[in-house]
């Protein structure tokens, strides 16, 4: 079974080609830049995959039609998990990217008959965020999409719109279509491996440095997380398993409160943790102050992943123990990624130092 992946570069998935290629199955890469396939390939070997079983395709999600010259070898898998993810996006450019590029990818798996696994948001499963937004999960056209991308902010409004019009085509021809929803990533289980492009590792970082003097939001606030080696490994049940629900909510219902979880990294990095908590609204005020969201290393659009919403996960739940698969402790997968974020810190900070001893001498 040939899977091809968009985003094979990123964080996720590196892993999920890692825990694929680790069972044997060939994978192939969607790459802007097919000449990075050796260091992509040593990456899925540390990972404990199997390099040699992973090809490169010139594709692009931002070009139309992908890019792509002629079609791609036999695919039986596709998995979308590329996107553009950055506060304060260009709408247009967001859109492009985790719209039209969705789209395209959902045409590439049209064509060659292949399932097509989705990877979208846990906010998808959000209804009453979604009301308030003024979307219909059945009529992506009847948003006002233009609003939407103001209230919500460009990368999550292009997320949501690229999943509901994915579902609307898969729908409309007849495919095979999965949906894996994923929670705020954090680290390796095991290794704590965090890519500092995660928003984990920016709370972390915050945190370090002082500047959560309160908790966000009230006791019932949490982030909903999910590990991404248990992300990778739900993915991948997602693409080999012959009976698939079409929608697995990838978020562990056992992340604690937004108190509990930072009060988690900040015993591992010897830090006081915040106890007095700022209501949401007045934070998302302060972060409108220009300045302010770069003092605070924060964005308001950011706010929006604070939930008080608890979310049925028992399909997902269900799906694993079929699977002989389960969540590692997320307290596991917390501390790990605090200690991660340490050693990440030392090391740059090394590096740093070097630098300027080079430059004095």
């Amino acid at each position: 079974m040939t899977t091809l992946i968009t985003g094979a570069t990123g964080f996720i998935g590196r892993h999920l080609a890692a825990a694929l290629t680790a069972q044997g199955n060939p994978v192939l890469a969607l790459m802007r830049r097919p000449d990075r396939l050796q260091t992509l390939r040593r990456r899925i070997d540390d990972l404990g995959g199997d390099g040699k079983l992973l090809a490169g395709m010139a594709g692009d999600l931002d070009l139309p039609a992908l890019g792509l010259q002629g079609e791609p070898p036999d695919i039986n898998v596709v998995v979308h998990l590329g996107a553009t993810f950055a506060w304060g996006l260009d709408p247009r450019a967001a859109r492009r990217t985790n719209v039209d590029g969705a789209l395209a990818v959902a045409e590439l798996a049209r064509r060659n008959g292949a399932r097509l696994v989705m990877i979208s948001g846990f906010m998808m499963e959000n209804n009453a965020h979604l009301q308030r937004l003024g979307i219909s999960p059945d009529d992506p056209d009847g948003a006002d999409w233009r609003r939407v991308y103001t209230r919500a902010g460009a990368y999550e409004a292009s997320k949501l719109e690229g999943a509901l019009r994915v579902r609307a085509f898969a729908n409309r021809h007849g495919m095979q279509l999965i949906e894996v929803q994923p929670a705020t990533v954090a680290g390796h289980s095991v290794s704590g491996e965090l890519d500092p492009a995660q928003p984990l590792f920016s709370l972390i970082d915050n945190l370090a440095h002082g500047r959560f003097a309160m908790v966000p939001g009230t006791p019932a606030h949490w982030l909903p997380l999910v590990s991404v080696d248990g992300l990778a490994a739900l993915i991948a049940a997602a693409v080999l398993a012959q009976t698939v629900p079409e929608r697995l909510l990838a978020l562990d219902p056992d992340t604690p409160n937004l108190a509990g979880l930072l009060a988690g990294i900040a015993a591992e990095l010897d830090r006081k943790p915040p106890t007095r908590h700022i209501p949401i609204a007045l934070l998302a005020g302060l972060l409108k102050i220009p300045g302010m969201p770069r003092l605070m290393n924060t964005s308001a659009e950011s706010l929006h992943f604070l939930q008080t919403t608890r979310f049925n996960t028992s399909v997902t739940a269900a799906f694993l123990e079929a699977q002989g698969l389960k969540w590692a402790p997320m307290e596991d997968s917390v501390r790990a990624s605090a200690a991660y974020w340490r050693s990440h810190s030392q090391a740059q900070s090394a590096v740093a130092g070097e630098h300027l001893h080079l430059r004095r001498h």
